[in-house]
């Protein structure tokens, strides 16, 4: 019997629909309780500590104890970016149109996607930064910081040399599970949101995931990017 890929146990594990919603709200890089995950998948706790119990030993995530409590967070941005690509399939669209609840269309909006912005705003910044010549898209799905982008990221207090890169570089390209175009992920992509929320331009909700653009950060936008997150509209959305 030929041996089954690697893959295929991770696969098992994220199938189950209440795994699948605990990876998901683990999404944002943060650690998270047991119990706040059991809520966000809808089960008992004592059945998402053995869903969680399964992910653990199967590498899917990362835990630590803090006194009595355990808590849980993905174990690497590997595990976030298969996650929200496979987020990305979706069955064929149906004659009917799909409502999209509030939740939906903030998340669709701006958020996070482990450590770097998502969304519809993640992907209009990443579009904006490509057609100002300041990253540029390179094989491997890589993006390469030009010398006008360095001298632009270093206007937001960003300075790409000392980046410590991975193995595909400091800037990758992240597939939007929502806007099916490429946002901007790695090193690069998480100083950028940092560095965005620092300035008041960018403000996690208390909602998991979601980003709200300032007034701020709206006039910053279109100041320094021509982007105007909130007139413009996006090609798959309700």
């Amino acid at each position: 019997m030929p041996e089954s890929p690697g893959f295929a146990h991770a696969a098992w594990l994220m199938a189950d629909p209440a795994r699948a919603m605990m990876l998901m709200a683990l999404t944002d890089g943060r650690a998270r309780p047991a119990g706040e995950l059991a809520r966000a998948a809808g089960i008992t706790p004592q059945t998402a500590s053995a869903h969680l119990a399964r992910l653990h030993a199967g590498g899917l995530l990362a835990m630590e104890t803090q006194g009595r409590h355990r808590y849980y967070r993905m174990a690497g941005d590997h595990v976030a970016q298969a996650v929200e690509q496979l987020a990305a399939i979706r069955p064929l669209p149906q004659p009917a149109r799909t409502v999209v609840g509030r939740k939906g269309r903030l998340l669709r909006h701006c958020r996070t996607c482990y450590d770097h912005l998502a969304g519809r705003v993640g992907v209009l910044v990443t579009r904006a930064l490509v057609d100002q010549g300041f990253l540029v898209a390179v094989a491997d799905k890589r993006f390469e910081v030009s010398r006008s982008g360095a001298t632009w990221f270093s206007a937001l207090g960003i300075d790409v040399d000392t980046l410590r890169p991975t193995r595909r570089g400091i800037a990758r390209q992240c597939l939007d599970s929502t806007e099916r175009e490429h946002h901007l992920a790695g090193p690069l992509g998480r100083r950028l949101l940092e560095s965005l929320c620092d300035r008041g331009w960018l403000r996690r909700s208390r909602e998991p995931r979601v980003i709200q653009v300032t007034p701020a950060g709206r006039q910053a936008l279109k100041r320094y990017l021509g982007v105007d997150p909130e007139r413009a509209a996006s090609p798959h959305g309700q």
